[in-house]
Formats: structure tokens, sequence, C-alpha cells
């Protein structure tokens, strides 16, 4: 028998702050939400955050990345950047759609894909 996914985990300093952006602004749907572990929905993918007040664990580097489909690349970064992500770089205008990279509080990396 194959292994079969469970969920993706990050790693996050505020658990209850990483669910909120996940939820508010990309719609995930919250499980579990705990000071320490919370367990959102998308779809079948599961995304579980955990918390980690070790510096070393959580540098801001590219630990991890999620990329995501969007309808509206230019509303879904105004939403995260009100609940404290940047822009990693401009948005892109490619021949197949628009495309962000965004770095979360944590650090973490989300790609944003809008298809033309």
């Amino acid at each position: 028998m194959a292994a079969s996914f469970r969920w993706v985990l990050q790693l996050h300093k505020d658990v209850p702050k990483a669910a909120r952006f996940y939820s508010e602004g990309l719609g995930f749907t919250t499980n579990v939400c705990t000071l320490r572990w919370a367990e959102l929905q998308s779809g079948p993918l599961k995304l579980a955050l955990m918390h980690s007040p070790n510096e070393q664990v959580m540098q801001k580097g590219y630990s991890s990345l999620l990329s995501f489909t969007v309808t509206d690349i230019n509303s879904t970064v105004t939403k995260l950047m009100a609940l404290g992500a940047e822009l990693d770089g401009p948005i892109k205008y490619e021949i197949h759609g628009k495309v962000a990279a965004m770095r979360c509080s944590d650090g973490h990396v989300l790609g944003l894909y809008e298809p033309v």
C-alpha cells in the first residue's frame, strides 16, 4: 500500500494569527485552532499550523512554498497585505496569467496565480 498524503505543515510563532491569515485571506475553513495547533482545509488539502518559538527554525528563508489559484489576484494581495503579508517582488503579468509571491508574517512564501 502506498503512503497517503496527510497535510502540509508550517511552523508559526502565532498560530491563531496564522490561521486567521489563511482563513480570512484565502478562504480556508478552520477545523481546529488552539494556541499551539491549527488545522485548516481547502477542498481536499489540509494545512496544519504548529507553534514554534524557536527563531532558528523560523528563519525568513524559503522554508515552504504554498501555491494558490485565485480569481482576483489584486484583491487577494490587498487582503493578505492587510493581514500582515508582504509582496516579494511585483505582480507579474505572464502570458498564461498573473503571478505573485508573498510572505506571511512568519516569512513563509505564498505563490498566487490568476489564470487568464
